[in-house]
């Protein structure tokens, strides 16, 4: 297999044995048709240079790569789902597949540990009566989800892989047969709340300890000699979960399914079922059809990351005191308020002020998007404004002036000229000569669909891909493979 310098495998997880995972065989599919592969992402961990016959061999039959796990882990975890507790959850159509370290940007550092993990390989132990499949739509779905995501500087797993595997599914929410295929994401970490929550379930604070320190260890290690272990990993979750938190929304995004299984320590989205982005302000949106109550709405996003979070620290109280944990959960509110005060102003690409000023200026923006009703989409707003007063020109002689110009903005406007614009060259890409950003609408995610499904033409999903890493480069913010990869 053809795997670069850069190629350093590190598979950690396998060494926590059996109470943690169980080894799974892939699915042997009928076949192997590769739909999707993320170069830029292989690049950094040293699979950019398989041949597509060498990548199949690794993502659609998952041979083991080189140095790494011997076979496939199907990862053992509990968790709620919308509120209600579910002991017999897993990876019921995944696995962890391998871990390697992610090229270190300093010198001297080691890189990351990532994972490679899948969706779509087959049944496992925890299949429950699932086939264990995923459909091309829903690999089609994540690949955008998590390619915009990090467009818009979202902390994200990135969609590595995409391969179609030639089996007929029948699903209820989509038109039935379907196509089949395997996604393979490229994530920091795969270790859920709900991992530590299945070992308090059965009664084990021996494990969580283990899962305690291996966390620290591993995607901590600069906290490792900091007493009491078990609170210093519930406030560097805290931190974490705050920021992951901060960046849905104010990218307008809506996970749609945040249950305690679909939430990791390092704080990095992934899991992207049915998720949505605003069409405009409205803390009422939902996206998943079967969220009937909204308790994932876009609005009640912040309480349940917190009520996560407080489940986390409830299987934590097995092996430390309440005090650090209670004190940890205590610190959301303020994490939350200055990590959503930065994400506020990286999108809207200004250097903050000071505290007070930066919140004030949130607090505009926000009424702003409020007052411009069913007329202002969410993501043409922060497109029109970035660079603040640097695009004062550009915004009012765009598409949305008449709308900008009327008294509801008035305040947005006047404290927007206070800040000063954060590397304003950027302002000189192609993409911001445009009158209209990119967007990810579920309307348009249905007509990108429909050209493959009609006649498997992806000639529309690839241009969309392009336009869309046009855009990452042009705002220029910080990746999953940017920063923070070094330890």
């Amino acid at each position: 297999m053809t795997v670069s310098p850069a190629y350093r495998p590190d598979p950690q997880f396998m060494a926590l044995g059996r109470e943690f995972a169980d080894p799974v065989a892939p699915a042997d599919f009928p076949m192997t048709r590769l739909r999707y592969r993320n170069d830029r992402a292989a690049a950094t961990v040293g699979l950019q240079d398989l041949s597509d016959a060498e990548w199949l061999t690794a993502f659609g039959r998952f041979a083991p790569l080189p140095g790494n796990q011997p076979q496939p882990l199907a990862m053992r975890y509990h968790g709620h789902q919308f509120r209600s507790y579910n002991p017999d959850l897993g990876d019921g159509r995944g696995f962890l597949f391998a871990q390697l370290r992610e090229a270190a940007i300093a010198p001297g550092k080691t890189g990351r540990l990532l994972d490679l993990a899948t969706k779509g390989s087959g049944q496992t132990p925890w299949s429950r009566q699932g086939d264990g499949r995923l459909t091309l739509k829903g690999g089609m779905r994540e690949i955008l989800a998590a390619s915009f995501l990090e467009a818009v500087g979202v902390p994200t797993s990135r969609a590595f892989s995409l391969v179609e595997t030639g089996e007929a599914l029948q699903r209820g929410d989509e038109p039935s047969p379907t196509r089949s295929a395997v996604l393979t994401r490229l994530s920091h970490s795969h270790i859920r709340f709900g991992t530590f929550q299945r070992q308090a379930y059965l009664e084990r604070p021996d494990l969580i300890t283990v899962l305690v320190d291996h966390a620290v260890e591993t995607y901590y290690p600069h906290l490792a000699d900091q007493p009491d272990r078990p609170a210093v990993l519930m406030r560097a979750v805290v931190e974490a979960s705050a920021k992951l938190l901060s960046g849905w929304m104010s990218a307008g995004f809506v996970h749609g399914v945040l249950n305690t299984d679909n939430m990791v320590v390092t704080g990095e989205s992934f899991d992207y079922g049915p998720w949505r982005f605003l069409p405009r302000n409205d803390p009422n949106f939902t996206a998943a059809y079967f969220d009937h109550s909204g308790l994932y709405s876009f609005g009640r996003q912040p309480e349940a990351v917190f009520w996560n979070l407080q489940q986390l620290a409830a299987c934590l109280t097995l092996v430390t005191d309440q005090s650090g944990l209670l004190e940890a959960l205590n610190g959301f509110s303020d994490a939350y308020r200055d990590t959503l005060r930065a994400a506020m102003l990286r999108r809207l690409a200004l250097k903050p002020r000071d505290p007070q000023a930066d919140i004030d200026l949130v607090s505009s923006a926000f009424k702003a998007l409020a007052s411009g009703g069913d007329d202002l989409r969410w993501e043409p707003f922060f497109f029109d404004w970035f660079g603040g007063a640097a695009s004062e020109g550009r915004a009012m002689a765009g598409p949305r002036a008449g709308l900008y110009g009327q008294d509801a903005f008035a305040d947005f406007r006047r404290r927007l000229a206070d800040f000063e614009p954060d590397r304003p060259e950027r302002l000189d890409h192609a993409v911001f000569a445009q009158p209209e950003p990119e967007e990810l609408l579920i309307e348009e995610v249905e007509a990108l669909w429909a050209p493959i499904a009609a006649d498997d033409d992806w000639s529309a999903l690839r241009a969309k891909l392009d336009r869309i890493e046009a855009a990452r480069q042009a705002y220029g913010f910080p990746g999953p493979g940017d920063k923070n990869n070094a330890v």
